[in-house]
């Protein structure tokens, strides 16, 4: 896996943790007992600090980044999906993040939330626990979601980073 510091900020991978080798870990990264970073995916923590809580999916080709004033925080339970861009915002527990989707600068959004793929979460938005926020720019719909929709994804997830820790092999 490529995992890097910069200075004197260096990546903190919990040893249950699965980061892929074609992803990318760079600085003031925290990754979670349990969550997986696949193939493509890019932690960059070079101004700022990301947390990603535990058993949370960073699905291929997703870029993560934070700013010098706005960590990026991604809680635990949560499955970010492909080519997703998460920068300066907090993604609370049990959310689900749609493949191409864009969460920018001060944006929250609240426990067991969806945003759908290819929405854009704009800068200081809410999207509410339970909600949707789908399009571009986003619109809500608040309280459409059931309480462990994503379970089974995130379960998933955390099942393939261990099978991938013990049966993952090159051939050249």
């Amino acid at each position: 896996m490529a995992v890097y510091a910069i200075g004197d900020a260096v990546p903190e991978i919990h040893p249950e943790a699965y980061i892929h080798p074609d992803a990318t870990v760079i600085g003031q990264v925290s990754v979670g007992a349990g969550s997986t970073v696949w193939p493509g995916a890019v932690l960059r923590g070079d101004y700022g600090t990301i947390t990603v809580g535990d058993r949370t999916s960073i699905q291929d080709g997703t870029v993560v980044h934070a700013t010098e004033t706005l960590p990026t925080v991604i809680g635990s339970d949560c499955v970010i999906g492909h080519i997703a861009h998460l920068e300066g915002c907090v993604v609370e527990d049990g959310c689900l993040i749609g493949s191409g989707s864009v969460v920018l600068h001060k944006a929250v959004v609240r426990s067991g939330a969806l945003v759908g793929a290819g929405a854009v979460v704009g800068n200081n938005v809410e999207v509410p626990a339970r909600a949707m926020a789908l399009g571009v720019p986003a619109k809500i719909r608040e309280g459409v979601v059931a309480a462990g929709s994503f379970d089974d994804a995130v379960a998933r997830y955390v099942a393939n980073g261990a099978r991938y820790r013990t049966q993952l092999r090159r051939l050249d």
